[in-house]
C-alpha cells in the first residue's frame, strides 16, 4: 500500500508502511497531492524506495488533510441494513445520497465542534470508509471503477440527529454544521483493485467499539456507489464518498471518537462545544 498525505504546513508527501518522503523526490513534476490523484487511480504513482531522500516516519510528521481542498462531497445514508434498522427504516431500494458542505470538513484530530445546545442536543458520530476520486469521468461501469479512483480514507461523519428526526428534509442541514466530516491524514492507494469485503469498519467512543461491521454487509458496495453517481453528475479529482456507516454513537463534549477502517488507516478526534 502506498499513501499520499500532506504535512500540517501543506509539503505533499508518498509514503508506505515505513515512512513518507518529499512526493517531489519521487516524483519531481508534481507539486501537489491533487496533482498526483490521477496517476494514483492510473497505477502509475511511483515508489517511495525510488527517492533519493531517506523516510521519516509517519510519528515524524504533523500531518493535515491529505488534499487543500477535496471536490464534491457525497454522504450515503442507511447503507447497512442493521444501522436501517437501528433507526427505524426501510432498507432503500437505490443509494440514500446526499451532499455535505465543504466547510463541513476538517482534518485529522479536528476538534468535532458540537453546535449549540439550542440548535441540537443529540449529535451521532459515524466510522465511515471514504473513496476519494483520481480522474474525471461519466457513466462509469462497476468493472472500471478501480481506474478512476485514486485511493481511500477513513473518516468520521457526523449528524444532528435530532434535527433530522423532526423532518427528513432537514438532512442537510443536520449533516452541514462545521467539523462534521474529519477526513484521515494518509490517503491509501492500493497497488492492485483491492478487496475491500472482508475489512471491518468500527466506530469508537472513547475507546468502546460502538458498532462495526464488514463492508462486504453494505447495501450498495463502493463500486456500485461510484458507478451509480456517474449516471448523475460528472465526477472529478478529488471529489469523496463517505460511503456509509454500520451504525452511530451519541457523543458529547469531553468524548473522543476514533474511526478504524481495516488495512485502510484511522482518524480520531475529540468532542468540544
Amino acid at each position: 500500500m502506498k499513501y499520499l498525505a500532506r504535512t500540517a504546513t501543506g509539503r505533499p508527501l508518498l509514503g508506505d508502511d515505513e515512512g513518507f518522503v518529499p512526493l517531489e523526490s519521487v516524483e519531481p513534476d508534481l507539486g501537489s497531492v491533487r496533482e498526483a490523484l490521477p496517476r494514483a487511480a492510473a497505477g502509475t504513482l511511483g515508489d517511495v524506495d525510488d527517492a533519493p531522500a531517506a523516510r521519516v516516519p509517519a510519528e515524524g510528521h504533523a500531518f493535515g488533510p491529505p488534499l487543500e481542498r477535496f471536490g464534491k462531497l457525497w454522504g450515503i445514508g442507511l447503507n447497512y441494513e442493521e444501522h436501517a434498522g437501528d433507526l427505524d427504516e426501510q432498507r432503500p431500494e437505490e443509494p440514500a445520497s446526499f451532499m455535505k458542505p465543504s466547510s463541513a470538513l476538517v482534518g485529522p484530530g479536528g476538534p468535532i465542534r458540537l453546535p449549540p445546545t439550542s440548535q441540537s442536543e443529540r449529535v451521532t458520530a459515524e466510522a465511515e470508509l471514504a473513496v476519494v476520486m483520481g480522474r474525471q469521468c461519466r457513466n462509469v461501469e462497476e468493472a472500471d471503477v478501480h481506474d478512476v479512483v485514486a485511493g481511500y480514507l477513513p473518516v468520521i461523519d457526523m449528524t444532528a440527529e435530532d434535527v433530522l428526526q423532526r423532518n427528513p428534509r432537514f438532512l442537510t442541514r443536520a449533516k452541514s454544521y462545521d467539523t462534521f466530516l474529519v477526513v484521515g491524514a494518509m490517503l491509501a492507494v492500493p497497488e492492485e483493485p483491492p478487496d475491500l469485503d472482508d475489512l471491518t469498519v468500527r466506530t469508537e467512543v472513547n475507546g468502546t467499539v460502538e458498532s462495526e461491521n464488514e463492508i462486504r454487509n453494505m447495501l450498495f458496495p463502493p463500486a456500485e456507489l461510484v458507478s451509480f453517481h456517474s449516471e448523475v453528475a460528472t465526477l472529478e479529482p478529488g471529489d469523496l464518498f463517505s460511503t456509509g456507516t454500520p451504525g452511530a454513537a451519541p457523543i458529547h463534549p469531553g468524548d473522543r471518537v476514533r474511526t478504524t477502517v481495516e488495512s485502510i488507516g484511522s482518524v480520531e478526534a475529540p468532542v468540544t462545544r
